[in-house]
């Protein structure tokens, strides 16, 4: 008996060919799942392929038609005219195309998959992600739903139950013919706090710069007059009105203009000082949620970075710090950055992963 593998390496190749991501993740699943099956059923060598293989619904059709055409075909032989098709084949094409009854049909198969596929990809490390999973990846950004905690506002408003608002209790009685027919309320109202987000894009967070400033990017088009935006390098750079543009390429591009120091030094201190002095000292911070987002790699005098944490603590209302490595086993805040600033933190926080985004948001919410 031949070796089937060049065979199983030929169909990921021809899916390919059909517009197919398999890239090498995906061949290598497909591999490991053909090694549990039964190869001699076509049943399960259909599915197996159709979990690993396929990353969207729009792939089945040309899955099932590239499927059809390398196995059913080869397997029967040469296609003669006027020879019907297999049975083996109606039967692989009536699981690929009719729905069935009750729970095992066919659209919650295709969700048990997706969901399985965004679990993983949630847990993933950023800086290891492939050309399709960070495909993957902003699909998911675009649906996170960020919420800013609230804060109480100077100006009232109505409401049920709290003090008398003479104002309009006086208007209903003037509608009213001069008769107080109903007593109007007013309450303290909130808004949103404000979220100022600091984004280390030096090198050696060049491998999550790009997730983490399309994170930035979902924030600030959630909310476009709370959220600030700065990345922190060799110099500090304000790209808040970059990452407020609607479409997210546009947006990093625009981005990637606007900072020169990309993928180069740290100076945590003096960028922290740049931004207090010219920004938060004049309102950005005070009273704001702040999230750092860094490895705590300081080129610069980490004692300086400890004084504009200091700083930073007593204007905002919560400071975070979210490193991409503190979710790693063994790790330990050792670094001359993280050790000089974890004093004046209110909480040090993972980011390396969609999941640990996700948990920063309601971090923020409860803020």
């Amino acid at each position: 008996m031949s070796d089937p593998l060049p065979g199983f390496v030929g169909f990921a190749e021809a899916l390919r060919e059909a517009g197919l991501p398999c890239d090498a993740h995906r061949i290598q699943a497909y591999l490991a799942a053909v090694g549990e099956v039964d190869l001699t059923d076509p049943e399960q060598l259909y599915w197996a392929g159709r979990l690993t293989l396929c990353a969207d619904p729009d792939d089945l059709p040309r899955y099932d038609a590239a499927f059809d055409g390398w196995f059913t075909e080869k397997k029967a032989g040469p296609r003669r005219r006027g020879r019907q098709t297999p049975p083996k084949r109606a039967k692989i094409a009536s699981l690929a195309q009719a729905p069935r009854q009750g729970e095992s049909g066919r659209e919650p198969d295709q969700l048990r998959v997706a969901a399985s596929e965004d679990e993983l990809l949630r847990h993933r490390d950023l800086a290891e992600l492939s050309v399709a999973e960070r495909a993957h990846l902003r699909e998911l950004l675009a649906k996170l739903r960020p919420v800013l905690p609230p804060r109480p506002s100077p100006r009232r408003r109505a409401a049920r139950r709290g003090t008398l608002d003479p104002s309009r209790t006086l208007r209903a009685m003037l509608a009213g013919g001069g008769e107080p027919v109903r007593l109007a309320y007013r309450r303290k109202g909130t808004k949103p706090r404000r979220l100022v987000l600091l984004i280390d894009v030096s090198g050696s967070m060049g491998p999550y710069a790009d997730a983490l400033l399309r994170f930035a990017h979902v924030v600030a088009r959630h909310a476009p007059g709370r959220v600030e935006v700065f990345t922190l390098g060799t110099r500090l750079t304000r790209v808040s009105r970059q990452l407020r543009l609607r479409d997210p390429e546009h947006a990093m591009l625009a981005a990637a203009a606007a900072v020169p120091d990309f993928a180069g030094g740290t100076r945590l201190g003096e960028t922290l000082r740049a931004f207090l002095d010219r920004w938060g000292q004049r309102g950005v911070a005070r009273r704001s949620v702040v999230t750092v987002f860094s490895d705590g790699w300081e080129r610069g005098d980490p004692g300086l970075l400890g004084e504009q944490l200091a700083r930073l603590r007593r204007l905002a209302h919560v400071v975070f710090w979210v490193n991409p490595h503190a979710g790693r086993a063994g790790y330990a805040p050792v670094q001359s950055g993280i050790a000089a600033a974890l004093p004046y933190l209110d909480r040090l926080l993972a980011g390396h992963s969609m999941a640990t985004l996700e948990r920063l948001l309601v971090e923020i919410a409860d803020a």
